[in-house]
C-alpha cells in the first residue's frame, strides 16, 4: 500500500525516472569507457608485438633453415628480450617444434602442446594472425603469429609471440571496481539531488494541490507563498490571481444573491418560478402567504395543483400552449382579488424552458378604483340633483311664472336652497381635498376642550329643541388641556352631534360626556336613535356613504361630514370610534392625546 501510496506521489515518480535515466546513462557511459580503457591497452600490447616482430623480421627472414641456426637465434633472442616481458617462440615448420624462446623451459616442445594450434595452423598457412585468449583456467593472453620466409618466398617457420594480459585485466577489473563505486556514490549523489529537486518542483505543486482541493470544498481563503521567479512561481502567483478574481467574482455574486434573496423575500407580490415539467423551482414568502402553502407542499406538489386550480387560464398547459408564454389573468381566492402576469424564461439557446409568475393583491386597488367610480358617481349624481332642480324652477318662472309673486318666491327660495347645498358640497369637497393633501392651514393651540365641547352645544342645542329630543351634557368644571385647532375641533362636534339629532326621532334622548383617561381624553355622543346596520359601521368614513340614501338626503348631507371628520381628528393623532346596533341607537366616541402626551412625544 505504501508502494501504491509513492507511486502515485509525482515526486516519487520523478525520482524513480529521474534515477532510471541517470543510472542506464551512468551505465552505458562506463561501460563505453571500460571499453575504450580495454581495447586503449589492448591495442597497446599489440603495437608492442608489431614492434617486436618488425624488429625481429628482418633477421629470421634472412635464414634459409632455422633449425640449422637455432642456437644462433636463440641468442638474438635472449640479447634482444632482457628487458621485455613479452613471450617469443620460433617454431620450426615441418616438425611443430620450438627452437628458440625467450622461455627456455618451452624450447624444443611441441608447439601445438603450449600454444594456440589455430593460430599456428593460420601462420603455416601463410597468414599473420592475432587472438585473444582469456579463459578461467589459464592467464588471459595476446597471442600473435608471423610466417618467416627464405629468399625464396616460402615458409621456414612461425614467430609467434605472446603477450601476458593479466596486469592489463587486473587494471580493468580495479578500474571496474572503482567505476562501481563512483557510480554508486554519484547514484546516491543523483539519488539526493533529484529529491531535492523534484521537492522544490513538487512542494509547491502540493502545496497549490492541497490549496485548490480546500478552495473545492468551499474555503476560499488559500493563499500559496511565491518562493521563487521561475515557472513554479508564476504558477504560484497565477492561482493567487486566480484566488483573487475568484473571491471578488464570489463576493459579487453572493452580494446580488443577497440583494435578490432579499428584494424576494421582502417583496410585497409574489413570485413563483416554474420549470418545463410543470415543477415549482422557487416560491417568496408572499406566494406562500398568498396560496397558503409551504416548502412541503411545494416540493411534493406540483404547479397547477397549488396555482392552476384557481382559474383555467392559469393552468401550466394552457399557458404554455400560447406561442410567446406571456400574459396576465385576474383570479379570486379567499376573498382577495389577485393579479397574475407571467412571462418565459430561457436557455443559453433562447428555448422557453420554465415561466416567472408575478402575483399581486389587488384588492385595495380594485376597491380604490370602485371608490373611485362610486365618487365620481356620487359627485356627478349629488351635483346633477340641485341643477335639475335649479334648471326645472328657473325654466318654470322663465315661461311667466315670474310674474306670479308668490309662486316665483317659492320657485326662487328653493333655486337658492338647492345653490346652498351646491356650495355645501363643493365646499366639503374642497376642505377634503386640502385635508387629504396636506395643504390646510391649522392653528394649533393649548385649549380647554371642556369649553369646545360647551361652546358647539351651545350652537346646536337650539336643533335638539326644535325636535322636542334630550339634549344632556354632564357639564365638568376642570379643564380638560388638549393642543388642537379649535375651530376645526369644533367642526367635528358639531358633525358628530347634528347626525345624532338627525337620525334620532322626535323625543329621543342625546347625552354627551368627556372622559379623561391618562393619555387622552374621550368626547362620547349616545343616542337612542334609529342605529346602524353592523355590515355599513367600517364604511362610514367613505365619501358620499349613506346607511339610507334617500332619507339622509331628505335631510340635507352631502355624505362627506364624517370624512372631513376623520381626517381632522387623524391630523389631530386621534381617531374617532363608532359603536351602534340597529334600532337601539349609537354611540360615537372622538379620541383626542392630552397636552402632556403631545408634549411628551415632543420631547422625545
Amino acid at each position: 500500500m505504501l508502494g501504491i501510496k509513492m507511486w502515485k506521489s509525482i515526486r516519487w515518480k520523478f525520482i524513480f525516472i529521474y534515477f532510471l535515466l541517470v543510472f542506464i546513462a551512468m551505465i552505458i557511459v562506463g561501460v563505453f569507457i571500460l571499453q575504450q580503457l580495454e581495447n586503449y591497452y589492448l591495442d597497446e600490447v599489440s603495437d608492442n608485438l608489431e614492434h617486436i616482430k618488425d624488429s625481429m623480421s628482418s633477421t629470421l627472414n634472412n635464414y634459409e633453415d632455422i633449425s640449422a641456426n637455432k642456437n644462433e637465434i636463440q641468442s638474438n633472442i635472449k640479447a634482444y628480450t632482457q628487458s621485455l616481458e613479452e613471450e617469443i617462440f620460433i617454431i620450426v615448420k615441418d616438425l611443430y617444434t620450438i627452437v628458440a624462446s625467450n622461455n627456455e623451459i618451452l624450447i624444443n616442445r611441441n608447439a601445438s602442446e603450449v600454444l594456440d594450434i589455430d593460430l599456428l595452423l593460420e601462420g603455416f598457412m601463410g597468414k599473420e594472425a592475432e587472438k585473444d585468449i582469456i579463459n578461467g583456467d589459464v592467464r588471459p593472453t595476446k597471442n600473435m603469429v608471423f610466417p618467416i620466409t627464405n629468399s625464396e618466398g616460402e615458409i621456414t617457420g612461425l614467430l609467434y609471440l605472446r603477450a601476458d594480459l593479466s596486469s592489463i585485466y587486473q587494471t580493468i577489473d580495479k578500474s571496474k571496481y572503482i567505476f562501481l563505486r563512483a557510480t554508486v556514490l554519484a547514484l546516491f549523489v543523483t539519488v539526493l539531488l533529484g529529491f531535492l529537486i523534484a521537492r522544490s518542483i513538487t512542494v509547491p505543486i502540493n502545496d497549490v494541490t492541497e490549496k485548490a482541493e480546500k478552495m473545492a470544498q468551499g474555503d476560499f481563503n488559500q493563499r500559496v507563498s511565491v518562493k521563487s521567479d521561475d515557472e513554479i512561481g508564476r504558477l504560484a502567483e497565477m492561482f493567487n490571481f486566480l484566488r483573487d478574481k475568484l473571491d471578488y467574482s464570489l463576493s459579487e455574486i453572493s452580494n446580488e444573491k443577497s440583494k435578490l434573496e432579499t428584494i424576494l423575500k421582502y417583496m410585497a407580490d409574489g413570485l413563483i418560478a416554474v420549470d418545463r415539467n410543470n415543477n415549482i423551482i422557487h416560491a417568496n414568502s408572499s406566494a406562500k402567504l398568498i396560496f397558503r402553502t409551504n416548502d412541503d407542499e411545494i416540493t411534493f406538489k406540483s404547479y397547477d395543483e397549488i396555482v392552476g386550480k384557481y382559474n383555467e387560464e392559469l393552468l401550466f398547459s394552457k399557458i404554455t400552449s400560447s406561442e410567446n408564454w406571456e400574459g396576465q389573468v385576474n383570479f379570486e381566492y379567499q376573498g382577495s382579488i389577485y393579479l397574475a402576469r407571467y412571462a418565459p424564461y430561457k436557455d443559453e439557446n433562447g428555448n422557453n424552458i420554465g415561466i416567472v409568475m408575478i402575483i399581486q393583491d389587488i384588492t385595495k386597488r380594485q376597491k380604490i378604483e370602485n371608490m373611485q367610480r362610486e365618487f365620481v358617481a356620487n359627485v356627478s349624481h349629488e351635483l346633477k340633483t340641485p341643477l335639475t332642480s335649479i334648471k326645472s324652477y328657473t325654466e318654470t318662472l322663465l315661461d311667466g311664472t315670474i310674474y306670479d309673486t308668490e309662486t316665483a318666491k317659492q320657485f326662487l327660495t328653493v333655486v337658492e336652497s338647492e345653490s346652498d347645498r351646491m356650495s355645501r358640497l363643493v365646499t366639503d369637497l374642497l376642505q377634503l381635498s386640502r385635508l387629504e393633501y396636506n395643504r390646510e392651514k391649522w392653528n394649533k393651540v393649548e385649549s380647554n376642550l371642556v369649553q369646545i365641547v360647551r361652546s358647539a352645544i351651545n350652537k346646536i342645542q337650539i336643533n335638539a329643541v326644535n325636535k322636542n329630543q334630550h339634549l344632556n351634557y354632564f357639564d365638568r368644571k376642570e379643564e380638560i388641556k388638549v393642543y388642537v385647532d379649535k375651530d376645526r375641533i369644533e367642526q367635528v362636534i358639531l358633525n358628530i352631534i347634528s347626525n345624532a339629532i338627525k337620525y334620532t326621532h322626535e323625543n329621543g334622548r342625546i347625552d354627551i360626556d368627556i372622559i379623561k383617561t391618562n393619555k387622552d381624553a374621550r368626547i362620547v355622543v349616545k343616542d337612542n336613535g334609529m342605529g346602524i346596520p353592523e355590515k355599513d359601521i367600517p364604511r362610514l368614513f367613505e365619501r358620499f356613504y349613506r346607511v339610507d340614501k334617500a332619507r339622509s338626503r331628505a335631510l340635507g348631507g352631502t355624505g362627506l361630514g364624517l370624512s372631513i371628520a376623520k381626517e381632522i381628528i387623524k391630523e389631530h393623532e386621534g381617531d374617532i370610534i363608532i359603536t351602534s346596533q340597529e334600532g337601539k341607537g349609537t354611540e360615537v366616541q372622538i379620541v383626542i392625546p392630552l397636552m402632556e402626551e403631545i408634549k411628551e412625544k415632543k420631547e422625545e
